[in-house]
């Protein structure tokens, strides 16, 4: 793997004005040269997320006679990891466990409010004249920026999640600098943001109980319970206990209600993490060992600080979000009623969105999808992140496009994932060598089984 860099305007209005660094990383062509196919930008989502590694996971997964064939190249965006500056907030926002995302009063709902408030005062404090150049938008101008550094007339491009966002943009602003374009696990484009999280929250709840409902087929292994409801009152107990007596860390309290929602919200995002979600929570209750759920929740669930702040940046600045804080409230406590999973968490996420010195165009970029090369598209129907029904939505504003959907599949990115779905795969692999598409007619245009669930224990 190659590493680089390349400054960018801050503002592409004003080209010639101040420059900001993106971090990038190439796995080069291998194949010869005649049988090249050019580069494969890639980003695994977010907003937030570093790319640059993204790219050997996508050399190593694909079909080696595939990934041979491209220069596969990852970028950290602008605000994010190396690329600089890389923004930070409040460095010690997710220090120790944090106020009960869950507030029991109006108090304690007005402590979380004036967290949300200060962080947006501290982002504007710290970077206010980068924070109104972090949208999509500004994202996608650095991906055709890459573009003319590589010296290249066309790109092609994979995305996942957020990414695929990305992707949508990049395609309505650069139409003609397209050449192939995979799009996994598909943001709702009319949705941005604040319909697009309340669509999450509902379906996450599907995802947990979907977890509660298999430990419970597991209760031999765990002895969590044997229906959906006694895991979830074991989890409930769980999560009471954590609140009245934080898991303590190197220097003080290190898991409590927060942090534990933030470590099984994980697993609504890849079953493979089932087993050890279950596994900590059982030695929690019924050994009193803190150790499995301190290991999983520094392994999956902690919060870097950079994403969370390039997460608003971007999510607060590409659309305006309600100024009201009674309209948050009034809509969450109406989600909590049947969705209480992630209803208050997903509130509290982006809750600085109210307060953030950056207003937005009052709807999202309309996505425009004519003149577009094929685009393979791929979704799985219980997907949490990006629920199905957005992705059909996506699809319709795409019409190049093909989608092959994963039946039962909840899973947020369904491709070159662990264990591997060859049917997915198989897709993936045949567009980016031939750019062929699955040809059945309507909005679904090919269906692949979901993968197993795993196995307790592994």
């Amino acid at each position: 793997m190659r590493c680089a860099s390349l400054r960018v305007p801050l503002d592409y209005s004003h080209p010639s004005g101040r420059k900001i660094t993106l971090a990038l990383s190439e796995v080069p062509a291998t194949a010869p040269a005649a049988q090249q196919l050019g580069d494969l930008l890639v980003n695994p989502g977010g907003p937030g997320a570093s790319g640059r590694s993204l790219a050997a996971v996508v050399a190593t997964r694909l079909d080696r006679s595939v990934s041979a064939k491209y220069n596969i190249i990852g970028f950290d965006p602008r605000g994010v990891g190396a690329s600089v500056p890389a923004l930070h907030c409040d460095p010690s926002f997710f220090a120790g466990a944090r106020p009960d995302y869950i507030p029991a009063n109006q108090r304690e709902e007005q402590v979380l409010i004036g967290r949300a408030r200060r962080y947006a005062a501290d982002c504007e404090h710290r970077y206010g004249w980068l924070l109104p150049f972090m949208t999509t938008a500004d994202a996608a101008r650095d991906m055709d920026a890459i573009r003319v550094a590589l010296g290249q007339q066309q790109i092609s491009y994979f995305g996942y999640s957020y990414g695929t966002y990305l992707g949508q943009v990049y395609a309505t602003l650069f139409p003609h600098r397209l050449r192939k374009m995979v799009l996994d696990s598909v943001v709702d484009p009319r949705g941005v943001w604040y319909a697009d999280n309340i669509s999450q929250d509902y379906a996450f709840e599907g995802r947990i109980r979907a977890f509660f409902s298999w430990v419970a087929d597991h209760d031999a292994v765990y002895h969590l319970g044997s229906t959906e409801a006694q895991v979830q009152r074991a989890w409930d107990q769980a999560r009471a206990r954590l609140e009245a007596r934080p898991v303590p860390g190197p220097s003080g309290p290190m898991i409590g209600p927060d942090e534990f929602d933030d470590t099984f919200l994980q697993g609504g995002y890849s079953n493979s993490l089932w087993p050890g979600l279950a596994d900590a929570l059982a030695a929690y209750l019924h050994q009193h060992d803190n150790g499995p759920l301190a290991s999983v929740y520094q392994e999956v669930g902690t919060q870097p600080e950079n994403l969370f702040a390039v997460y608003n940046a971007v999510q607060c600045s590409d659309v305006n979000w309600p100024r009201s804080w009674a309209k948050w409230d009034a809509d969450t406590r109406r989600v909590f009623r049947t969705a209480p999973f992630l209803a208050w968490d997903n509130a509290w996420f982006n809750a600085a969105c109210a307060f953030w010195p950056v207003r937005g165009p009052a709807r999202p970029l309309q996505i425009r999808g004519a003149g577009l090369p094929g685009i393979l598209m791929i979704q799985g129907t219980l997907d949490a992140a990006t629920p199905y029904r957005g992705a059909l939505v996506a699809r319709r504003l795409l019409p190049t496009a093909r989608m092959v959907v994963v039946l039962r599949g909840g899973n947020h990115g369904q491709s070159l994932a662990q264990p591997p779905n060859t049917c997915v795969d198989g897709y993936l692999n045949n567009y980016l060598a031939t750019g062929a598409l699955p040809q059945r007619a309507g909005l679904v245009n090919a269906v692949c089984p979901a993968t197993p669930l795993p196995s307790p224990g592994g």
